[in-house]
């Protein structure tokens, strides 16, 4: 049995108002230091004259520059927690998904006007080093588990397996909203979350409408394998990206994922921003190819987006050569940043047309095809993620058709029925 210690040291004193003040502040520099030149290019520097302090004072409060990067996107996450549990206090599904926008929008809107510390961006978390990566992603992971019960209580089986895809799909759609609320001022943000609220709700299918879409293959080229060329560097780089983001995705990692020297890697690209953006310029073509596929190929608007979802779900589950995560190249230099947003829109812009022919003849629900499109880049980007979670399907089809239904059919509709 252990035994009282004949010495108890005295307690610290808690720490001042002063000091949590202090503390506040720095955090809420340093999200705004991420969100704009991502975690690698946190520095203390930026931070001390972001909140008028010396580099000396500000180790004071963190010791490390690790430690400060991790503690502002725990931050984050425990702000989403939040959110989650504060929603779902409401009686029904239903209140709780309108609950949980009206919180999100609330605050987007406190953060627009400068009354609220700015949502750091949890996209370049991949890029922290371990064991904090692995904690606050299982520590958002359990948000998710945590909302998808909130959202579809009392599921079991396959449909639990849904109920986890809603609320990953209803995440993502939240973190995105910050690459295209700027476009809006504030007094439309109420608009905005009804739109988005109707869209995650009941999704962009009309009644009666039946997922039976057509996948076709969308790539052209492959590489050899043992071969080493662009192409092998275009594919590890995508892998490596999505699953340790832009500044986590040196030029040391790209080339020991092929097992290379980084003089390989220097004789068949000049360096790393040129490698990415031609990750995401192929990406972006391939997107592009299935929307023109679709938009060839007759048929309804409601035939044209689920075929060509389902085209691009299909080579997020095959894992091979994956679609680059726009949602990873948020931590990209501002001048490369505004070309991948730029082109992203433009991918949205053309899911947004198609779901305006569809409103025009019927075959979509009428939504707004703006957000309903930036929604679905989302979701397909999200997609990535969800590998897992698709290869535990019965099949490749039912994990499309599942992670499919989220948006098409929404969250408080029933799912489409499997073939």
């Amino acid at each position: 049995m252990d035994t009282a210690p004949t010495h108890i040291a005295p307690a610290s004193a808690p720490p001042s108002d002063r000091f949590q003040k202090k503390r506040a502040r720095i955090l809420e520099a340093a999200a705004t230091e991420i969100n704009a030149h991502g975690l690698k290019g946190l520095t203390f520097v930026g931070v001390a004259e972001a909140v008028g302090l010396n580099t000396t004072s500000v180790t004071y409060y963190f010791k490390r520059k690790e430690m400060l990067a991790a503690e502002t996107l725990e931050q984050a996450i425990i702000r989403y927690g939040a959110i989650a549990r504060a929603a779902a206090e409401a009686p029904t599904p239903e209140a709780r998904l309108r609950r949980f926008f009206a919180l999100f929008f609330d605050l987007f809107t406190r953060i627009r006007l400068k009354q609220a510390q700015p949502l750091t961006k949890l996209s370049d978390l991949r890029a922290l080093d371990e064991p904090m990566r692995s904690k606050l992603t299982e520590d958002y992971t359990a948000i998710i588990m945590d909302l998808s019960k909130i959202l579809t209580p009392d599921a079991r089986g396959a449909e639990r397996a849904l109920a986890v895809a809603r609320a990953h799909v209803l995440m993502d759609c939240i973190h995105w909203v910050g690459a295209w609320l700027p476009q809006y001022s504030a007094p439309d943000f109420a608009r905005v979350e009804a739109r988005m609220f109707d869209l995650m709700a009941y999704g962009f299918a009309p009644e009666g409408a039946r997922w039976a879409p057509k996948p076709y293959a969308i790539d052209d080229s492959a590489a050899e394998e043992g071969e080493i060329s662009r192409e092998t560097y275009l594919r590890a780089a995508t892998q490596l990206i999505n699953e340790r983001g832009y500044r986590g995705s040196s030029v040391e990692r790209i080339a020991a994922k092929l097992n290379v020297s980084k003089g390989s890697f220097y004789h068949h690209l000049s360096g790393k921003d040129d490698l990415v953006l031609e990750c995401f310029d192929r990406s972006y073509s391939r997107v592009s190819r299935a929307q023109r596929i679709a938009l060839g190929s007759g048929g309804s608007a409601w035939d044209q987006i689920t075929s060509s979802t389902a085209s691009l779900l299909d080579v997020q589950f095959d894992a091979e050569f994956p679609l680059l995560r726009i949602t990873a190249l948020q931590a990209l230099p501002a001048d490369l940043r505004n070309t991948v947003v730029r082109r992203s829109n433009r991918m949205a812009q053309r899911f947004a047309g198609m779901m305006i022919d569809g409103m025009a003849e019927g075959s979509i629900r009428h939504i707004d095809p703006l957000i309903a499109s930036q929604c679905l880049i989302s979701s397909l980007n999200a997609a990535v993620d969800f590998l897992p979670w698709a290869n535990a399907r019965e099949s490749r089809e039912e994990a499309i058709r599942m992670y499919g239904s989220v948006l098409a059919y929404g969250i408080l509709n029933a799912p489409p029925e499997g073939k």
